[in-house]
């Protein structure tokens, strides 16, 4: 039987399989697997009424699992056991989502990957591995900066002061059909509030140009440039390279920012699974 290699790249909003067989590959999608929403058990009913379906009874040789959550020690043995019990004969390695991100833009090469999508992070990567990680993700509360969730949270407070203009607003309004009250509700009473935020942002991608749009998003990603990236002295010598629907859909900001923080752009990919097919392909 012809090995079966399957990478997961999974977020807090959606996980990408990719199954590869023989140069051929075939790709899923399930809700995202977050071990600090969802405990063991929780994954492992996930992936079995979501993808074990469309596998078709495949018995999987390799799987290289990539998500959010997985620098936690804790975190990374229950999104393991959960695919042991799952996938019982498969050889398993289980790692950051920001590693994926890594090894997707950045191959066998040293560089700064990051990601900018519902959440945000950075690192420093050697070629092989993620060598630094500073700051830390903090989360979507804390930090995040230049994220979805992060940006999304900018044009609310824009839309709660009061501070949108008369056309903006209207739209927003008409786009929405929310309350202040909901708002609130959504943000402060009901879970995954990182993916509520994080949903704010197709209503900037909608309504580029208008200049307080422009300045949410200069705002929202040059935080993510200071607070984060200028944290390595690395990002001056090497490329820059960036993951994620936020990063893709705004890229000709980063563009900017990386021109006048004097950054090399590297690679910009909506998702890593392009990436990590080639990575893990060239491995077989």
């Amino acid at each position: 039987m012809p090995a079966l290699t399957l990478i997961a790249d999974s977020g807090a909003t959606k996980t990408e399989w990719c199954l590869l067989s023989n140069g051929h590959k075939k790709t899923f999608f399930t809700q995202g697997i977050s071990p600090y929403f969802l405990n063991t058990e929780q994954i492992v009913q996930l992936i079995t009424t979501e993808l074990l379906p469309r596998l078709k009874n495949e018995i999987i040789t390799n799987l290289f699992y990539y998500g959010t959550g997985c620098l936690d020690p804790k975190n990374a043995k229950s999104v393991k056991t959960a695919l042991k019990s799952v996938f019982s004969k498969a050889n398993i390695e289980v790692g950051t989502d920001l590693l994926g991100a890594a090894k997707a833009v950045c191959g066998s090469s040293k560089g700064i990957a990051c990601i900018l999508g519902t959440g945000s992070n950075t690192c420093f990567y050697n070629g092989k591995k993620v060598v630094k990680n500073t700051p830390r993700s903090v989360g979507y509360i804390l930090g995040d900066e230049g994220s979805g969730a992060y940006l999304g949270k900018k044009l609310l407070q824009y839309y709660l002061y009061d501070t949108l203009d008369e056309d903006l607003k209207s739209k927003f309004i008409d786009r929405f059909k929310t309350s202040r009250e909901d708002i609130l509700d959504n943000v402060y009473k009901k879970p995954m509030a990182n993916r509520y935020l994080a949903n704010f942002t197709i209503f900037l991608a909608e309504n580029r140009g208008h200049f307080m749009v422009e300045n949410i998003l200069e705002d929202g990603l040059n935080d993510f440039f200071f607070h984060q990236l200028c944290k390595y002295r690395e990002v001056w010598t090497m490329p820059v390279s960036f993951v994620g629907s936020v990063a893709h859909g705004f890229k000709d900001v980063l563009g900017e920012l990386c021109h006048s923080y004097e950054f090399e752009l590297g690679k910009v990919l909506k998702n890593p699974m392009q990436g990590l097919a080639k990575y893990h392909g060239s491995k077989e």
